[in-house]
């Protein structure tokens, strides 16, 4: 059938051709027949003489004109024929070039318009399915799952958008070894590192860190050893000011790094100036087992809880909604996944919780409390000094750095945890001075039962 069409196409303008070249020389015909046939018309208009005297010489003269007359006759013909044949080139030259155009789009509309004579597209030179490789043919889940590096090169609204994703099926289709994810939020390098070596040692594939410092450090040579937990563990971070609202921003771009790590599932806000209270396993065992998140939220009537509440705020914020509480965090997954997503609230406290409003006492507590609270236990995992007056926390230096002191702070307090009351309510002490190193090392084997 589509040789058929194709053959069809290709004589179609052949037979326009012929057939306007076959009128062109009938009418030229025509003419010469109807000259011919006015050619004796214009001998009788001549008409016959009076003088009876002179029929011999009028004999002779018409004769002689009619030898001339066919002449005349012959030229003429011979002139007409030769127009008409020049006529007929000039018009073929023309009628060629409307074939070739004629032939052209009966081609394209017969391509267009049939199925069946549509020619099929070409793949490209560079098409995955020709140039596919053996390698990349075996790309799998674990591929997809492989976090990026801590340095990466996204900004704040990629990282961001890139954390918020969540798969809709809640079970995991690969065997995994759910994850203590440690956020270290530093002015520098972790100062109190050694004491963390020993704390993770022994417990690799069970936690994460990630470190979020000043920018200029990241730049200097006073990085970790490579054979630290802490080396490479640094993520792209911004400048941040105490008490300032871009605290609370280093805090979530520090949970969005966390998040890609699908096997993160807790995630702990932590300093410098932070210690672990107990070893690894019982605060894994602690955070792994709790059915609630960890930030501290109550309503304060004083000049530093409502007194810092900014109108401007309502009526998406009132000041009955209005809480305060430590910065220092722990959430579950889900609450973690909120926090990089928000972005109504944040943005409130990004335009008015500024200057004296110090928006890292305040932005979760009150996000948390008005939008989560029956998942939230209202308290905090890490314990703070605040019984001198000042706007920081008691410093623990070298002498005060007992046995009796972290033995009190492991088990001096009742709270609730998954419904019952318990005496182990605080994971992580600060703040810490480097100076007390020494003795908290030497403590440790002993109150924390670190792994030697």
């Amino acid at each position: 059938m589509a040789d058929r069409a194709a053959k069809l196409q290709k004589k179609a303008p052949d037979s326009v051709f012929m057939g306007t070249r076959v009128r062109v020389f009938s009418n030229v015909r025509r003419y010469l027949d109807l000259f011919l046939k006015l050619t004796p018309s214009l001998n009788k208009m001549r008409g016959p003489g009076d003088d009876t005297n002179n029929n011999n010489q009028s004999t002779t003269l018409s004769k002689l004109f009619n030898a001339k007359w066919h002449v005349f006759n012959f030229i003429s013909y011979f002139l007409l024929f030769g127009c008409g044949l020049t006529v007929g080139v000039i018009l073929s030259f023309h009628l060629k070039n409307i074939s070739l155009d004629l032939h052209t789009q009966l081609s394209l509309t017969s391509r267009s318009s049939s199925p069946s004579l549509a020619m099929a597209p070409q793949q490209p030179s560079d098409s995955p399915v020709e140039t596919i490789s053996d390698d990349r043919a075996q790309y799998g889940l674990n591929d997809f799952l492989e976090p990026p590096e801590a340095m990466h090169g996204m900004d704040d609204p990629q990282l961001l958008w890139r954390a918020s994703m969540i798969p809709r099926i809640a079970q995991y289709p690969f065997n995994r070894v759910p994850k203590v994810a440690f956020l270290f939020l530093t002015k520098g390098h972790v100062s109190l590192a050694p004491l963390w070596e020993k704390f993770f040692k022994g417990y690799k594939g069970m936690y994460s860190i990630y470190i979020h410092s000043n920018p200029s450090f990241n730049l200097s040579k006073a990085a970790e050893p490579q054979g630290s937990v802490f080396y490479g563990r640094r993520i792209p971070s911004k400048q941040v000011r105490w008490g300032h609202v871009n605290m609370i921003e280093a805090e979530r771009r520090l949970l969005a790094n966390a998040l890609m790590d699908f096997s993160n599932q807790r995630f702990v806000l932590l300093s410098e100036a932070c210690i672990p209270l107990f070893n690894f396993s019982t605060i894994y065992a602690y955070l792994m087992n709790s059915t609630q998140s960890y930030i501290e939220a109550y309503d304060k009537h004083s000049p530093v809880g409502r007194g810092r509440y900014n109108e401007k705020m309502s009526p998406h914020i009132t000041i009955d909604e209005w809480r305060k509480g430590s910065q220092w965090f722990e959430m579950d997954r889900e609450l973690a996944l909120e926090v990089v997503s928000d972005q109504f609230y944040f943005p409130l406290f990004q335009s008015y919780c500024t200057n004296a409003c110090y928006s890292d006492e305040h932005y979760l507590p009150t996000f948390v409390t008005m939008k989560f609270t029956p998942k939230n236990s209202n308290r905090t995992l890490t314990w703070v000094d605040w019984s001198r007056a000042g706007i920081h926390p008691v410093t623990y230096l070298r002498p005060l750095v007992t046995v009796e002191f972290l033995k009190a702070l492991r088990h001096g307090s009742q709270c609730e945890y998954n419904g019952q009351s318990r005496n182990i309510c605080y994971l992580f002490p600060r703040k810490f001075s480097t100076d007390s190193l020494i003795r908290l090392l030497t403590f440790a084997p002993k109150v924390m039962y670190f792994n030697k």
